[in-house]
């Protein structure tokens, strides 16, 4: 019943942009807190982003800060993550998950939230 899926992933230059997607279905969105997490080859999960639905309260990986944004439309059940002037260092598969009673700046440093996750979408910045 309750899911998360991603989308928006690509290809891209270093120096572009993507706008990512994470639809949720199954569960009233504003409860939970949203997070942006992303996983390289060889590497350990890192958390990139999160956002506090009740109250728009956001939080940023000090790697990604004044050039990533996560946003959320309620109507729609999504929250997105733009991401401009990428770096071949973002690659990695990226995935939203959602937490209930979390603290988003907690998730990101811990690269961790318990409740559910989506299966991720391929993010690859390379000339």
């Amino acid at each position: 019943q309750v899911q998360l899926v991603e989308s928006g992933g690509g290809l891209v230059q270093p120096g572009g942009s993507l706008r990512l997607s994470c639809a949720a279905s199954g569960f009233t969105l504003d409860d939970y807190v949203i997070g942006w997490f992303r996983q390289a080859p060889g590497k350990e999960r890192e958390g990139v982003s999160c956002i506090t639905i009740s109250d728009g309260s956001t939080y940023y990986a000090d790697s990604v800060k004044g050039r990533f944004a996560i946003s959320n439309d309620n109507a729609k059940k999504t929250v997105y993550l733009q991401m401009n002037s990428l770096k071949p260092d973002d690659t990695a598969v990226y995935y939203c998950a959602t937490g209930t009673h979390s603290n988003c700046a907690e998730s990101v440093i811990t690269a961790f939230l318990d409740d559910y996750w989506g299966q991720g979408t391929q993010v690859t910045v390379s000339s």
